[in-house]
């Protein structure tokens, strides 16, 4: 069996990116290893997305806040998707990635990382959770192993547009 690595970016992998690493690891059962990056990398993560990925039982010791570029380096991991999670990321010049992964944006909305009380907080990352997780469960059981890479890519895009 193929694992296949996918890689979530956002702006600051502080949150979003992070619950979809951990969201399709957990849910892949196996099948994907999931990792994340920043297009500007915060260097922290938000407690209100620990607060989700601990939900699902991911070790928090994996987690950490990195750059894009982690991931163009000749010692880095082989990619076989690559996935924006965040409008802004999707804007950006990423790195040029070896292997030719297939790619995808999922628009799912931006937690609040700063404003509003803690219940707000807890509520715009429960409610990001739910997003990511709807969209990595229907990613997850897509026909990997049986499908060409043309019909994969336009899958993995459509995604997003089931969901929205």
């Amino acid at each position: 069996m193929t694992i296949r690595n996918v890689l979530f970016i956002c702006t600051g992998n502080s949150g979003g990116s992070l619950i979809a690493e951990a969201l399709v690891t957990v849910l892949g059962k196996g099948k994907f290893k999931g990792f994340s990056a920043g297009t500007r990398a915060a260097g922290l993560i938000n407690p209100y997305a620990l607060e989700q990925i601990r939900k699902i039982g991911y070790p928090l010791e994996n987690l950490r806040s990195k750059s894009v570029n982690e991931f163009a380096s000749l010692n880095a991991p082989q990619i076989d998707y690559v996935i924006t999670v965040c409008d802004y990321a999707a804007a950006e010049l990423c790195p040029v990635w070896t292997g030719n992964p297939l790619s995808g944006h999922w628009r799912v909305e931006r937690a609040l990382a700063m404003a509003g009380s803690h219940e707000e907080k807890r509520a715009s990352f429960e409610k990001l959770f739910n997003q990511l997780h709807a969209r990595v469960e229907a990613f997850v059981r897509l026909p990997h192993q049986s499908t060409d890479r043309h019909a994969l890519q336009q899958a993995t895009k459509s995604i997003d547009d089931m969901l929205a």
